[in-house]
Protein backbone atom coordinates (compact mmCIF):
# COMPACT_ATOMS: atom_id res chain seq x y z
CA UNK A 1 0.00 0.00 0.00
CA UNK A 2 1.71 3.12 -1.29
CA UNK A 3 0.91 6.76 -1.95
CA UNK A 4 3.03 7.88 -4.88
CA UNK A 5 3.75 11.63 -4.87
CA UNK A 6 4.70 13.20 -8.20
CA UNK A 7 5.97 16.63 -7.15
CA UNK A 8 6.02 19.08 -10.07
CA UNK A 9 7.64 22.49 -9.91
CA UNK A 10 5.56 25.16 -11.62
CA UNK A 11 6.50 26.79 -14.93
CA UNK A 12 9.22 29.45 -14.95
CA UNK A 13 8.61 33.03 -13.86
CA UNK A 14 11.98 34.40 -15.06
CA UNK A 15 12.24 36.42 -11.84
CA UNK A 16 15.72 36.99 -10.38
CA UNK A 17 14.52 37.72 -6.87
CA UNK A 18 13.20 36.04 -3.73
CA UNK A 19 9.65 35.24 -4.84
CA UNK A 20 7.61 33.51 -2.17
CA UNK A 21 3.98 34.47 -1.65
CA UNK A 22 4.05 37.22 -4.29
CA UNK A 23 1.49 35.92 -6.78
CA UNK A 24 3.12 36.21 -10.19
CA UNK A 25 2.26 34.20 -13.33
CA UNK A 26 4.32 31.44 -14.88
CA UNK A 27 5.53 31.43 -18.46
CA UNK A 28 3.62 28.49 -19.93
CA UNK A 29 4.57 29.04 -23.57
CA UNK A 30 6.86 25.98 -23.80
CA UNK A 31 4.08 23.72 -25.06
CA UNK A 32 6.36 20.77 -26.00
CA UNK A 33 7.80 20.65 -22.45
CA UNK A 34 4.33 20.88 -20.90
CA UNK A 35 3.05 18.12 -23.18
CA UNK A 36 6.00 15.87 -22.28
CA UNK A 37 5.35 16.53 -18.60
CA UNK A 38 1.64 15.79 -18.84
CA UNK A 39 2.30 12.59 -20.81
CA UNK A 40 4.90 11.47 -18.27
CA UNK A 41 2.56 11.84 -15.27
CA UNK A 42 0.22 8.92 -14.49
CA UNK A 43 -3.10 9.36 -16.32
CA UNK A 44 -5.09 8.08 -13.32
CA UNK A 45 -3.42 10.40 -10.81
CA UNK A 46 -5.33 13.00 -8.86
CA UNK A 47 -3.85 16.48 -8.97
CA UNK A 48 -3.56 19.21 -6.35
CA UNK A 49 -1.75 22.53 -6.52
CA UNK A 50 -0.60 25.46 -4.49
CA UNK A 51 -3.08 28.30 -4.79
CA UNK A 52 -0.45 30.70 -6.19
CA UNK A 53 -1.20 31.30 -9.87
CA UNK A 54 2.17 30.12 -11.17
CA UNK A 55 1.46 26.67 -9.73
CA UNK A 56 -2.30 26.61 -10.28
CA UNK A 57 -1.99 27.58 -13.96
CA UNK A 58 0.69 24.92 -14.47
CA UNK A 59 -1.67 22.37 -12.92
CA UNK A 60 -4.43 23.54 -15.28
CA UNK A 61 -2.22 22.78 -18.28
CA UNK A 62 -1.06 19.30 -17.19
CA UNK A 63 -4.41 18.25 -15.69
CA UNK A 64 -5.96 16.88 -18.91
CA UNK A 65 -8.50 14.27 -17.67
CA UNK A 66 -7.05 13.91 -14.17
CA UNK A 67 -9.30 14.56 -11.19
CA UNK A 68 -8.44 18.01 -9.82
CA UNK A 69 -8.65 18.74 -6.13
CA UNK A 70 -9.07 22.32 -4.84
CA UNK A 71 -5.90 24.42 -4.74
CA UNK A 72 -4.26 24.34 -1.32
CA UNK A 73 -2.61 27.45 0.21
CA UNK A 74 -0.64 25.13 2.53
CA UNK A 75 1.40 24.10 -0.54
CA UNK A 76 2.67 27.63 -1.20
CA UNK A 77 6.32 28.58 -1.55
CA UNK A 78 8.23 29.76 1.51
CA UNK A 79 6.97 33.06 2.90
CA UNK A 80 9.93 35.42 2.47
CA UNK A 81 8.18 38.19 4.40
CA UNK A 82 9.93 41.54 3.99
CA UNK A 83 12.41 39.96 1.55
CA UNK A 84 9.72 38.94 -0.94
CA UNK A 85 10.28 40.45 -4.37
CA UNK A 86 13.72 41.81 -3.52
CA UNK A 87 16.94 40.77 -5.25
CA UNK A 88 19.25 38.42 -3.37
CA UNK A 89 22.05 41.02 -3.59
CA UNK A 90 19.80 43.66 -2.04
CA UNK A 91 18.79 41.29 0.76
CA UNK A 92 22.42 40.42 1.48
CA UNK A 93 23.41 44.08 1.56
CA UNK A 94 20.55 45.31 3.75
CA UNK A 95 20.39 42.32 6.13
CA UNK A 96 23.79 40.59 5.89
CA UNK A 97 23.85 38.54 9.08
CA UNK A 98 20.28 37.21 8.94
CA UNK A 99 20.49 36.44 5.23
CA UNK A 100 23.82 34.62 5.64
CA UNK A 101 22.45 32.47 8.47
CA UNK A 102 19.20 31.89 6.58
CA UNK A 103 20.96 30.46 3.51
CA UNK A 104 23.95 28.77 5.15
CA UNK A 105 22.17 27.10 8.09
CA UNK A 106 18.52 26.65 7.08
CA UNK A 107 16.41 25.88 10.12
CA UNK A 108 15.09 28.35 12.67
CA UNK A 109 16.24 31.63 11.06
CA UNK A 110 13.41 33.47 9.30
CA UNK A 111 13.30 36.58 7.14
CA UNK A 112 11.66 39.54 8.89
CA UNK A 113 7.89 38.85 8.95
CA UNK A 114 8.46 35.59 7.04
CA UNK A 115 8.85 31.94 7.88
CA UNK A 116 11.88 29.80 8.63
CA UNK A 117 12.84 26.58 6.87
CA UNK A 118 11.53 24.67 9.89
CA UNK A 119 8.19 26.54 9.69
CA UNK A 120 7.92 25.73 5.97
CA UNK A 121 8.82 22.08 6.59
CA UNK A 122 6.10 21.77 9.22
CA UNK A 123 3.52 23.37 6.92
CA UNK A 124 4.38 21.15 3.95
CA UNK A 125 4.55 18.01 6.12
CA UNK A 126 1.09 18.74 7.50
CA UNK A 127 -0.24 19.23 3.95
CA UNK A 128 1.35 15.95 2.83
CA UNK A 129 -0.09 14.10 5.83
CA UNK A 130 -3.51 15.51 4.94
CA UNK A 131 -3.14 14.27 1.37
CA UNK A 132 -2.18 10.80 2.59
CA UNK A 133 -5.18 10.68 4.94
CA UNK A 134 -7.65 12.02 2.40
CA UNK A 135 -6.50 10.20 -0.71
CA UNK A 136 -5.06 6.99 0.68
CA UNK A 137 -3.03 4.98 -1.81
CA UNK A 138 -2.35 5.64 -5.47
CA UNK A 139 -0.83 8.45 -7.49
CA UNK A 140 -1.09 12.13 -6.61
CA UNK A 141 0.46 14.95 -8.63
CA UNK A 142 1.37 17.95 -6.46
CA UNK A 143 2.19 21.13 -8.38
CA UNK A 144 4.19 23.31 -6.04
CA UNK A 145 7.38 25.32 -5.56
CA UNK A 146 11.13 24.96 -5.17
CA UNK A 147 11.44 25.11 -1.38
CA UNK A 148 8.20 23.18 -0.78
CA UNK A 149 9.51 20.29 -2.88
CA UNK A 150 12.87 20.40 -1.09
CA UNK A 151 11.23 20.09 2.33
CA UNK A 152 9.27 17.05 1.09
CA UNK A 153 12.53 15.56 -0.20
CA UNK A 154 14.24 16.28 3.12
CA UNK A 155 11.48 14.49 5.01
CA UNK A 156 11.44 11.48 2.68
CA UNK A 157 15.22 11.04 2.66
CA UNK A 158 16.02 11.98 6.24
CA UNK A 159 18.81 14.30 5.09
CA UNK A 160 19.60 17.59 6.74
CA UNK A 161 18.01 20.84 5.61
CA UNK A 162 21.39 22.05 4.34
CA UNK A 163 21.83 18.87 2.27
CA UNK A 164 18.31 19.15 0.85
CA UNK A 165 18.91 22.80 0.01
CA UNK A 166 21.82 21.78 -2.23
CA UNK A 167 19.49 19.97 -4.69
CA UNK A 168 18.41 21.60 -7.92
CA UNK A 169 14.69 21.59 -8.68
CA UNK A 170 14.09 22.89 -12.20
CA UNK A 171 10.84 24.37 -13.44
CA UNK A 172 8.54 21.66 -14.88
CA UNK A 173 10.64 18.92 -13.25
CA UNK A 174 9.27 15.90 -11.38
CA UNK A 175 10.45 14.66 -8.00
CA UNK A 176 8.97 11.27 -7.11
CA UNK A 177 8.52 10.35 -3.45
CA UNK A 178 6.57 7.30 -2.23
CA UNK A 179 4.96 6.85 1.16
CA UNK A 180 4.70 3.17 2.16
CA UNK A 181 1.75 2.74 4.50
CA UNK A 182 2.68 -0.63 6.00
CA UNK A 183 6.07 0.56 7.27
CA UNK A 184 5.19 4.26 7.61
CA UNK A 185 8.35 5.05 5.67
CA UNK A 186 9.39 6.92 2.53
CA UNK A 187 11.21 5.97 -0.64
CA UNK A 188 12.88 8.48 -2.99
CA UNK A 189 12.48 7.39 -6.62
CA UNK A 190 13.94 10.38 -8.39
CA UNK A 191 14.71 14.08 -8.02
CA UNK A 192 14.48 16.84 -10.62
CA UNK A 193 13.57 14.63 -13.57
CA UNK A 194 12.80 16.63 -16.72
CA UNK A 195 10.55 14.53 -18.99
Amino acid sequence: MTTRFWWVRHGPTHEKAAIGWTDIPADLTNVPALNRLSTYLPASARIVSSDLQRASATADVVQVDRLRKPDDPALREMNFGDWDGRSFADIAESDPETSRQFWETPGVIAPPNGESWDDLSSRISAAVDGIIQEHGTGDIVVVAHFAAILTALQRASGMSAKAAFSFKIDNLSVTRLDYIHTTKSWRVHGVNHLP
